[in-house]
């Protein structure tokens, strides 16, 4: 909201203290709480996805065509346009994120101490699993509406709900001792994305054009919302898989409840 009703320096100094005052509040909150976890360092990855969805889209777009021209100026239409509503929708959906976290949590708590058996636990969990997660996906997706609608930008549902699902499950998998899947995904999604970029402009050296090649024809065909979707989107769903499998079984919550 501030990069909208500021300009010049005003806009770099309201930039710099609302990233900074985020920043700290998420951080303070993910200390805590149903998403907490010592979990391995992540924020570098985090970091990046979330600087993707505010930039990435516009220097792709600007990238195939020739540019960028210029710096971000904070603004959609520049010469490299700045993309706020999603990041403000994953920012506003840590509420909900928590309260599912919670739910998940208690949920599988209750059916730990009334299931017959193993099998039978994690049969009943993976339908909790499954509704935890289609939960916040539809309140992200609300978030992204309505972003979208108070700040005038189209609501990207697709790149939102593929990086909002993808931070989910990396966080729910190292809330529940499972430290290791998150960070690689994450790894690996950010790298995606930044070869992507790197290709388009490295297909700008003598000889070189058939690097840019695939990630142009995408672009063409789908926009440059379709790299940070595809990456994301393949990133979630092999932690969906991963979390059907590791957070169905009663170690996952047995030691969660002996650590609170």
């Amino acid at each position: 909201a501030g990069l909208r009703l500021t300009d010049g320096r005003p806009r770099l100094i309201t930039a710099a203290v609302a990233v900074l005052a985020v920043s700290l509040a998420l951080g303070a909150a993910l200390r805590r709480g149903p998403l907490s976890a010592a979990t391995r360092t992540t924020s570098t990855w985090t970091c990046w996805l979330l600087g993707y969805a505010l930039l990435g889209d516009g220097l792709l777009r600007t990238a195939v065509s020739g540019g960028p021209d210029g710096l971000p100026d904070g603004s959609p239409d520049g010469a490299w346009p700045v993309t706020l509503a999603p990041v403000l929708a994953l920012t506003l959906s840590y509420a909900p994120a928590a309260g599912c976290a919670h739910l998940f949590a208690a949920g599988a708590r209750r059916k730990l101490s009334s299931s017959r058996g193993l099998t039978d636990f994690s049969a009943s969990v993976r339908p909790l699993l499954l509704g935890t997660f289609a939960l916040y996906l539809g309140a992200l997706t609300a978030l992204l509406t309505l972003t979208g609608a108070v700040l005038g930008e189209p609501a990207d549902w697709s790149q939102g709900l593929s990086l909002g699902a993808l931070l989910l499950l990396a966080r729910l998998l190292g809330v529940h001792g499972h430290t290791h899947a998150g960070p690689l995904v994450l790894t690996a999604t950010a790298a995606a994305e930044a070869a992507a970029l790197a290709t388009v402009f490295a297909g700008r050296l003598p000889g070189c054009g058939f690097l840019s090649a695939p990630v142009e024809a995408l672009v063409a065909a789908c926009g440059p919302a379709a790299v940070p979707t595809a990456a994301c989107g393949i990133g979630a769903l092999t932690l969906l898989v991963h979390a059907c499998r590791r957070l169905t079984r009663a170690s996952a919550h047995a030691s969660t409840e002996r650590t609170r």
